[in-house]
């Protein structure tokens, strides 16, 4: 089932403000937080879809890259990179929204008040070629990340009581108020070590290598980060970090890239230009023929229509630009030149473009 545009699900226009988006989706979320319809798997349903459309439009970013690729410009996975998505991640990211006792104190349940801690997010830069990121690609990449040793164990931590936090009574003007502060001893998560193998360290964690598949939609650009889920570093008693990658385009000599199309530098002879003639070019799916109509001009712009990049929306592609250029030889012969110079006083030898010719910038108006 496709997925629906993030506004239409917070009901805001593509201008509302951050405050109006915040405003429209904390309305969302307390009609169909889960305390407020248990048992209900379509109102758990739309509690999450507005929960991810908030954490795309919340994130200037996030937003900025929505706006102008739609859903696959997140990586095709929308908010929180698609898998793993649970109430538990909702409630980590989003309940100090509702104040500081996030979702659970708002509603009275969801255990306690005490939010889940998340662990830190990895970022890597990846590197892809033009063809790559015309068609989309899967990439093997390994990855150094933090998680919890095998045959680690944890016990609840003395100080807070497992409940994260530190309680304090203050007693002022207005009567007496509680005031609440992340436990020191064990970072708000409720746990501590209890047993850990040697090689783990104070948080019972241990640096894992380990080899993920991402799977990178066609028509991303330099600079566009996706995100993985989950594939972040773990933390105890929390959910993972995600993992973030940012696209690099690797530097091209053949093509240049303008949006989706793609351009090409054509060098024909004179002779070619003259007589004309059927020429090999490349593109980024492989050689294809072209021809070259006589009395073709230097500047002549040709297209081949669908043999650029994939949109990031996947609805369609771009095409290539063929710039075509006459070579002019610049070592002679003697008999070259000879050649050239029973020709140079002839009428079809002298420059006359006319008015049907156009200017280059008339040239490039037309293509873009």
């Amino acid at each position: 089932m496709a997925k629906r545009d993030y506004y239409e699900v917070l009901g805001v226009s593509k201008s509302a403000s951050a405050e109006e988006i915040k405003k429209a989706y904390r309305k969302l979320a307390i009609q169909y937080h889960p305390d407020k319809n248990p048992d209900n798997p379509e109102a758990e349903d739309k509690f999450k879809e507005a929960a991810e459309a908030y954490e795309v439009l919340s994130n200037p970013e996030k937003r900025q890259r929505y706006d102008q690729f739609g859903h696959q410009g997140l990586g095709g996975n929308g908010g929180f990179g698609g898998a793993g998505m649970n109430m538990e991640d909702i409630f980590s990211q989003f309940g100090d929204i509702f104040g500081g006792g996030g979702f659970g104190s708002f509603f009275g349940g969801g255990g306690g008040g005490r939010r889940t801690k998340k662990g830190t997010n990895l970022r890597v830069k990846l590197k892809l070629n033009l063809q790559e990121i015309a068609n989309g690609v899967e990439k093997k990449i390994k990855v150094k990340r933090h998680v919890i040793a095998p045959g680690v164990t944890f016990k609840t931590c003395s100080t807070c009581q497992g409940s994260g936090q530190i309680k304090k009574v203050v007693n002022t003007m207005l009567g007496q108020m509680v005031s609440a502060s992340t436990c020191g001893v064990c970072g708000g998560s409720g746990q501590i070590v209890d047993k850990k193998p040697a090689d783990a360290d104070s948080r019972g964690l241990v640096i894992k290598e380990e080899v993920i598949s991402i799977n990178i939609p066609g028509g991303v650009a330099e600079g566009m980060q996706l995100s993985m889920s989950g594939k972040g570093n773990e933390i105890p008693g929390g959910i993972p970090g995600d993992l973030l990658i940012v696209i690099e385009e690797v530097e091209e000599n053949t093509f240049q890239r303008d949006g989706n199309n793609v351009i090409y530098d054509l060098y024909v002879s004179f002779i070619d230009a003259a007589l004309g003639a059927s020429v090999e070019v490349p593109t980024i799916e492989g050689k294809v023929k072209i021809k070259i109509e006589p009395g073709t001009q230097s500047g002549k712009m040709l297209r081949l229509k669908g043999k650029g990049i994939k949109d990031i929306n996947g609805y369609t592609r771009g095409d290539q630009l063929i710039m075509v250029n006459i070579w002019t030889p610049t070592n002679l012969t003697k008999e070259e030149r000879v050649a050239l110079e029973n020709l140079r006083d002839s009428e079809n030898f002298i420059p006359d473009p006319g008015k049907s010719e156009k200017s280059f910038f008339d040239k490039m108006k037309e293509f873009f």
